[in-house]
């Protein structure tokens, strides 16, 4: 989503007798301040915001997932243009505000528009800092503060090579993970000897860099940039003051931010660091406000989002004549780096007036120091586990004599009441009524018990009715103890366990709020729902992607990096990184044209090996990954589509030769076998899900070990659900039996639309079964006689769009658009399957 340059969005047609509110920045902190003003008093103010970017308000730190290609920059927006239109707002954005004139109270754009005020509000915030070295504006070195930034990364990173990020902060690490994940060839070059060292002490860093170059990238600490190197024209790589030279072909700038504050200081505001401010925000000139990273507050700059939050909340109290005023933010730091937990608060140099309290966790790659001065917390770094870092985070800020907790401290909030390591009720028993039980949303230990005492006798009543729990997650553990130390453990409603560590949700919760709710986006649901991740996890990303599916045929789109890497590519990935492909073969079935066509993929792409599959498929191996879109070019040309053979789906329906062939045969297995895998090739499962049709009860093709099994005797059809090979292997239950293939047919896709709808994802029928009841699934589809006719339409309507050939962007009946070349697809970051 984007809004052309100069562009309005929004009327501004409020009672002109309202004061005029003109804001200077259409970032985060300039449209929060906005929406708390909003929030107080929406009728006061007739506001125009001037952005620099043609676009809208969006989350900047998302940027990095952008980069990675894990999100999109819809994903990431932030108010839409329906926001500014809704509440009667001007957006003019693309043309930057180059001039204040404070006697007037006008302001010009550099298109030379003019704008009168009668409040101004300047949320200008930051500029990346560039350092002066020569080569610095040669094209190819970027900086990493916008979409445009990302946009020439992105396009640099699309022809491969080698990338320099200067900065080993936080932004330059997550440019350079981004870079990474597209394929480039990663060096992070930084100044200091420890990585994030504002953040994390020499320890932490040492595992963060040993984890990231196990990932493949390059990270040089204790290193000086001499130099950017030029060739024909553009950046050729970065020389060191040591003298060495590393190539690049892109070179992104991370090394800081300062203040943006050069239209203050032009306007004669007075200007430090950054625009100087009072408690409300207010500057130098009593028409004229600022916040955010613009601002300098009681000597101090702050680039973190909960003092911005914090600075926005005061200024709009002091617009609406409300008292509370800033008094600046005691700060930690809580972030996921790459992928991995950190966590920072407080001054951690210690000194010789100071104890550290240290542990170390190799195997699980976990670190903790505490550091104490005289009975108190004054710092602490989390590496890994970063769960009770909110806990410390409150002890430092309340400055709570800890001696009594010392021995346990380390330990964390579970264990440190009175010392007492082994019970971790007595640590929530001892904690104070106004204690903060959840930072996230400020609930306080007498808030929680007062819910409880009300009726909310388990974590979701908790969670719905006071918030508590309900975004990071990390406080889950203390609710569980409150509620049992109110309640007693027999009284406390327990439940499924949650769909991941992402959320406090159960899989069945999460279903049945997409429909209860109307979710349609994983971004929707995740926000809806209060995910505790930004991005979701290689657990319930799939998860979401195919309960969205289920839900919203025709209306949700597949989200392919949300898919599995087998499933994205219709090929299997092997131990030496190539592939093998399994064309699909009805029923087992196959001609001379496919074997030809077979043969053909075989030599031209010099695959190594062949095999029939327990299955009745053949399965090619050996297929390099470039050669994959051109292998099923070929196949599709024969009339062959994807097996599903690595995909959550329909794999194959196993047959033998029955009534046509056999002695034994009492009904057409081959025939109904190609039948059912037509009608039910190319469905999103749960799990995968074979079927199989034994023309009599010698059961040739093992139809009693299948997710959905037909065994054929003279009266017709015995129907068989739930059973499994492999590693636990599982007999199937009889479901029924039928007279007519046609009723076969219809019972077999009811109930797989039943398994869809009804299973967790990644749970396979057998486990399904036992977790339903045998009696469940039968009442489910024969107690209402028309529960077959219905679940079968809801297959059929679903079949519409999910039945998709590999490589060709055709979908049967919905003509749906599929990637069609490996360089486009960014996938999110997920296990093979």
């Amino acid at each position: 989503m984007s809004v052309n340059a100069q562009s309005k969005v929004g009327t501004g047609t409020g009672a002109r007798s309202r004061e005029r509110l003109v804001v200077i920045g259409n970032g985060m902190a300039g449209c929060r301040a906005v929406e708390e003003i909003l929030d107080r008093d929406p009728d006061r103010f007739d506001i125009t915001i001037f952005g620099a970017e043609p676009r809208v308000n969006y989350n900047r730190i998302m940027l990095s997932p952008v980069l990675a290609g894990e999100k999109s920059f819809d994903e990431i927006v932030i108010n839409s243009t329906d926001w500014y239109a809704d509440n009667a707002i001007t957006l003019i954005s693309g043309d930057p505000v180059v001039r204040i004139d404070r006697e007037t109270r006008q302001l010009t754009t550099r298109s030379g528009h003019v704008e009168n005020y009668d409040r101004l509000l300047i949320a200008t915030g930051s500029d990346p800092f560039v350092i002066p070295v020569p080569g610095k504006d040669l094209p190819g070195v970027v900086t990493f503060r916008d979409l445009d930034d990302v946009d020439k990364m992105v396009s640099a990173a699309a022809k491969g090579g080698n990338a320099v990020v200067i900065g080993g902060g936080l932004l330059g690490l997550e440019a350079a993970h981004g870079l990474s994940l597209r394929g480039m060839q990663v060096t992070v070059i930084h100044l200091m000897p420890t990585l994030m060292e504002r953040q994390l002490d020499e320890a932490a860093g040492w595992l963060l860099k040993n984890e990231l170059e196990r990932r493949g990238q390059t990270i040089l600490t204790g290193a000086d940039t001499a130099e950017i190197v030029a060739r024909d024209g553009h950046v050729g790589g970065v020389r060191l003051k040591d003298g060495t030279e590393i190539p690049a072909e892109i070179v992104v700038m991370a090394v800081g931010i300062r203040p943006n504050t050069q239209l203050a200081q032009t306007a004669g505001l007075e200007v430090g660091r950054g625009i100087i401010v009072d408690d409300h925000m207010v500057t130098s000139d009593p028409a004229v406000l600022a916040v955010g990273e613009c601002v300098e507050h009681r000597g101090s700059c702050y680039g973190l989002v909960a003092p911005l939050w914090e600075m926005c909340r005061s200024l709009a109290d002091g617009l609406t004549d409300q008292p509370n005023g800033y008094e600046g933010s005691v700060t930690s730091t809580k972030l996921k780096v790459s992928g991995i937990d950190v966590f920072s608060a407080g001054d951690f140099s210690g000194g010789d007036d100071c104890e550290d309290i240290v542990m170390r966790d190799a195997a699980r790659g976990i670190y903790k120091r505490v550091v104490v001065r005289e009975n108190r917390l004054v710092g602490a770094v989390l590496y890994g586990d970063t769960a009770d870092g909110s806990w410390y985070f409150d002890l430092l800020k309340k400055g709570e004599d800890i001696a009594g907790i010392r021995e346990a401290l380390i330990f964390g909030q579970a264990f440190a009441a009175g010392g007492a390591l082994a019970d971790p009720s007595a640590a929530v028993a001892a904690l104070s009524d106004d204690a903060e039980i959840c930072g996230c949303n400020g609930v306080s230990k007498a808030k929680v018990v007062a819910c409880i005492g009300a009726g909310a006798h388990s974590l979701d009543a908790v969670r719905s009715t006071c918030k508590a729990s309900a975004s990071c997650g990390s406080c889950t553990g203390l609710i569980e103890s409150l509620l049992a130390l109110a309640l007693g453990d027999d009284a406390v409603e327990s439940g499924p366990r949650t769909m991941c560590k992402c959320t406090s949700f159960t899989h069945n919760d999460v279903r049945r709020l997409i429909l209860e709710r109307d979710l349609k986006a994983i971004p929707e649901v995740m926000q809806e729902l209060h995910w505790t991740t930004p991005d979701g996890c290689s657990s319930c990303r799939p998860a979401l992607n195919y309960y969205l599916l289920c839900a919203w045929p025709g209306e949700y789109r597949d989200d392919e990096r949300s898919r599995f890497v087998n499933e994205r590519l219709h090929a299997n990935i092997q131990k030496d990184g190539t592939y093998s492909v399994v064309p699909r073969m009805w029923g087992g079935l196959t001609n001379p044209r496919e074997l030809r066509a077979i043969a053909d993929v075989v030599e031209k792409y010099d695959a190594p090996m062949v095999k029939v599959t327990g299955g009745q498929r053949l399965d090619i191996f050996g297929i390099r990954k470039e050669d994959l879109p051109a292998v099923w070019a070929d196949l599709n040309a024969a009339g062959m589509v994807s097996g599903h053979a690595y995909g959550k789906a329909l794999r194959t329906v196993k047959t033998c030769v029955g009534s046509e062939w056999c002695r034994f045969g009492t009904q057409d297995s081959t025939g109904l076998g190609v039948k059912l895998e037509q009608l039910t090739w190319g469905s999103y499962m749960p799990h995968k899900f074979k079927m199989a049709v034994s023309g009599c009860p010698r059961n040739c093709a093992e139809a009693t070990i299948k997710d959905f099994g037909v065994v054929c005797v003279d009266s017709g059809y015995e129907l068989h659900i739930g059973g499994n090979g492999g590693i636990k292997v599982r007999a199937t239950d009889l479901l029924c039996k039928v007279e007519t293939e046609e009723k076969a047919m219809e019972i077999c896709i009811a109930f797989i639309q039943l398994y869809r709808e009804e299973a967790h994802y990644l749970e396979r029928t057998a486990p399904w079964l036992e977790r339903m009841g045998l009696t469940w699934i039968k009442a489910q589809l024969f107690d209402d006689p028309e529960a077959i006719h219905t679940l079968a339409d809801r297959f059929r309507l679903s079949q519409k769009y999910w039945q998709v050939d590999p490589w060709e962007g055709r979908a049967k009946g919905a003509h749906r658009e599929l990637h069609d070349h490996l360089g486009e697809i960014r996938p999110f970051r997920l296990e093979n399957a």
